[in-house]
């Protein structure tokens, strides 16, 4: 299965690894198992701290935390999302009348935001591709993906003594929980379990893209 995951317009490529997000999980035990605006996760975040911040009477470092972030989403750069439909097309620069460079072709792809405009975002993608895309088009639910060439084991536990219980596969993708101490959880459909962050795209803060 070819992993295509974008290519210059010219060449028509692109739409031959759509599938290759259905086998996202393999559990040792053989049986198989299935997989999964911008603002989405982070609007659930944001409704979270500032019930807390209103609980503590915190308006006012609230307000210097947005102040400390002058990008036009009030949302850090960079910061990971996914792309919300089927199809998105990427294009050379933040507007509609740019060249289109290619079109990513799976739902739920996760991409770095590096910069970004009122309405557009230049997003890194799991190759190292950078493209801009419209804000419409992302989703604040995180999403990771492995990126490396075999399977990648999960256990029930942060904890590498652990025994797998299941394995995502190369080139799949997960729904991100959350992480900690180089550990991350990770969700493809009714399946949960963690596996170390490094292993993962789509979970280092550091910009993915040159």
């Amino acid at each position: 299965m070819t992993f295509g995951l974008r290519a210059a317009m010219r060449y028509e490529k692109g739409a031959s690894w759509g599938a290759a997000v259905g086998a996202i999980l393999r559990a040792s035990s053989k049986a198989p198992l299935g997989g999964q605006g911008e603002h989405g996760l982070y609007g659930r975040r944001k409704s979270r701290l500032l019930k807390l911040a209103a609980a503590l009477a915190l308006c006012g470092a609230t307000a210097a935390l947005a102040a400390d972030r002058p990008t036009p989403s009030g949302l850090p750069v960079p910061r990971y999302v996914s792309l919300k439909f089927d199809e998105v097309n990427a294009r050379s620069g933040p507007a509609d009348d740019h060249r289109r460079l290619w079109i990513y072709r799976v739902k739920g792809l996760p991409v770095q935001v590096v910069a970004e405009t009122r309405e557009w975002r230049k997003v890194c993608d799991p190759d190292g591709g950078s493209a801009w895309v419209h804000r419409r088009t992302t989703d604040g639910r995180r999403m990771v993906m492995r990126v490396k060439d075999t399977p990648l084991a999960l256990r029930r536990k942060p904890d590498p003594q652990q025994r797998a219980f299941a394995y995502l596969n190369p080139r799949s993708l997960a729904a991100l929980d959350r992480c900690s101490e180089g550990w991350c959880r990770i969700r493809a459909g009714r399946t949960t379990g963690w596996a170390l962050a490094n292993e993962l795209w789509g979970t280092d803060e550091r910009p993915q893209c040159r």
